[in-house]
């Protein structure tokens, strides 16, 4: 027996997978820009940030400051490849996300609360990026497509 997949549950996986793709596209770019705002306020070694001397990561702020920058505008560049749904855009989104996660991880003891919001933000771009599948692939990773 073959198994029928009706047309409009098709258009509904298709719509799920691009609205999670702008979701994700849209929040990644938000998070770069703020890790942007994050690495200029690090490299002018601000006073928002608070030190703690006894981290096991202890790191210069503004060696932190530079990361944060790049990684911010690595963001904002993949998150405009999102939206034109280009296939390099969800593997750079990935990774891009992924170092975010452990560059706010790094420097939780310089702004906890950012850095934990932050931290989530990603984990949910890389979930997005990972479960929505292109307009092509509309076919589940299990099953075959048989001739009629």
């Amino acid at each position: 027996m073959t198994a029928t997949h009706s047309t409009s549950s098709r258009s509904t996986k298709q719509a799920w997978a691009t609205g999670l793709m702008a979701f994700a596209a849209v929040i990644l770019g938000i998070a770069g820009l703020l890790d942007i705002f994050r690495g200029i306020m690090g490299i002018a070694e601000d006073d928002v940030f608070v030190t703690t001397p006894a981290y096991v990561f202890r790191f210069d702020l503004t060696g932190w400051g530079w990361i944060h920058l790049i990684l911010g505008a690595l963001a904002v560049i993949v998150s405009l490849g999102l939206f034109q749904r280009a296939t390099w855009a969800r593997v750079a989104g990935v990774a891009i996300a992924a170092f975010i996660v452990l560059a706010n991880f790094l420097s939780l003891p310089y702004y906890p609360v950012w850095s934990v919001v932050a931290i989530a933000f990603s984990g949910f771009v890389i979930w997005a990026l990972c479960v929505a599948r292109p307009e092509g692939d509309a076919q589940s990773p299990g099953t075959a497509r048989r001739a009629p």
